[in-house]
């Protein structure tokens, strides 16, 4: 058999799996999307587009607006100061820490994720409430919980603020003023929580770096040598679950 003949049932072959397989696809039903613009005259049917793209945008920032009306800004501030007090850098990792924080939100939420199941999640799928009612039901104990661990000199400053006259009672206080006096009163217990972390590792550090002085080892670095007893009094005294512990017990689980 010659070249030729070889080259040409070559190209005859390719040309039939090419027309197959073009067959095969002009036989498959490949889904289509639409999109029109187009002027209508009731300015009615113009409403739920609006509500779409207002459900997209929400949807855009709710995992932002659900975290700082949580407990997790206090977890998860905490837990960054312990990764520095031990002086371990980057152990444990990102993904461990906000992690942890996410599942101990969920833990430390789980009344309020109860209450929201109960009264707005499950009568909404029911349809036995509208939607409105299901979003004043979902704000409802998420308001509670800001209510209980906001502080008031918090309160104060943001209504002095915005110049606003001091409600009456807690249940007065707008959302606008409510949000922003929760995430920074939560900022103030974290911080606390971490300078009474930092205390006992800060005394060792002290210690081992008067020990390198005396001893005249001044080249050492006293973070080299003060890391691995800060590790083993750390796992001595059970350091996670007392912090988890603490965590957990500083919020109104009621």
């Amino acid at each position: 058999m010659s070249v030729s003949a070889v080259k040409k049932g070559f190209l005859w072959t390719m040309l039939a799996l090419l027309l197959s397989s073009g067959q095969a696809y002009a036989e498959t039903k490949i889904p289509g999307l639409n999109f029109n613009i187009y002027e209508v005259d009731d300015p009615d049917a113009f409403v739920p587009a609006l509500k779409i793209i207002a459900l997209l945008t929400i949807l855009g920032v709710a995992p932002a607006i659900l975290l700082m009306m949580t407990s997790f800004t206090r977890i998860v501030v905490v837990l960054s100061f312990v990764r520095q007090a031990l002086g371990t850098q980057t152990m444990p990792p990102n993904q461990v820490v906000l992690g942890l924080s996410l599942f101990l939100t969920f833990f430390t939420m789980g009344p309020v994720i109860d209450v929201i199941h109960e009264r707005a999640l499950t009568p909404y799928l029911e349809k036995a409430i509208t939607q409105e009612q299901a979003v004043n039901e979902t704000v409802a104990p998420l308001r509670k919980f800001m209510l209980r661990e906001v502080k008031e000199s918090d309160l104060q400053a943001f209504f002095n603020i915005a110049h606003l006259p001091k409600p009456n009672s807690m249940e007065d206080v707008p959302m606008r003023v409510l949000i922003p006096s929760f995430v920074v009163s939560e900022l103030k217990t974290a911080f606390q929580i971490g300078f009474l972390i930092y205390i006992p590792f800060l005394v060792i550090d002290m210690v081992v770096s008067s020990v390198l002085m005396g001893m005249g080892m001044m080249m050492l670095p006293p973070t080299v040598v003060s890391l691995p007893f800060k590790l083993v009094l750390f796992v001595l005294v059970d350091g996670w679950g007392l912090i988890v512990d603490s965590l957990v017990r500083s919020f109104s689980l009621g």
